[in-house]
């Protein structure tokens, strides 16, 4: 995956963790896609002062995201409810029953909903 989007979804797991100055840091930086200069004069801090910041933030995301492993689970679910998701329109497929895939279609549903 690409770093900047890696570095965004980690902001989005474990942000709050991250003290203030620096979450603003790494979204303006990553989100809004601005230049460290542009960062800098947001905040009112040199460009260096925010890469240290961004460094420092990323560094801390990382570390979180070994140890905790948040968005590592939540790819797991993801992907786990995608299959789910198949698996019930392969059944749904594979039957002339009503009641089977009416409830193929329940489970389609229900496992849709979980992904939002």
């Amino acid at each position: 995956m690409e770093k900047n989007i890696e570095v965004s979804l980690l902001l989005d797991f474990y942000g709050e963790l991250l003290r203030p100055a620096v979450r603003q840091a790494i979204d303006l930086y990553y989100n809004d896609d601005l230049s460290l200069a542009e960062v800098a004069q947001q905040c009112g801090i040199t460009r260096q002062g925010v890469r240290d910041s961004v460094k420092r933030g990323e560094a801390q995301l990382f570390a979180y995201e070994e140890k905790l492993g948040l968005m590592r689970r939540f790819r797991e679910v993801e992907s786990g409810l995608d299959r789910i998701s198949a698996l019930a329109d392969a059944i749904a497929a594979h039957t002339s029953d009503n009641d089977i895939a009416a409830l193929a279609a329940q489970i389609r549903a229900l496992a849709g909903g979980l992904k939002e």
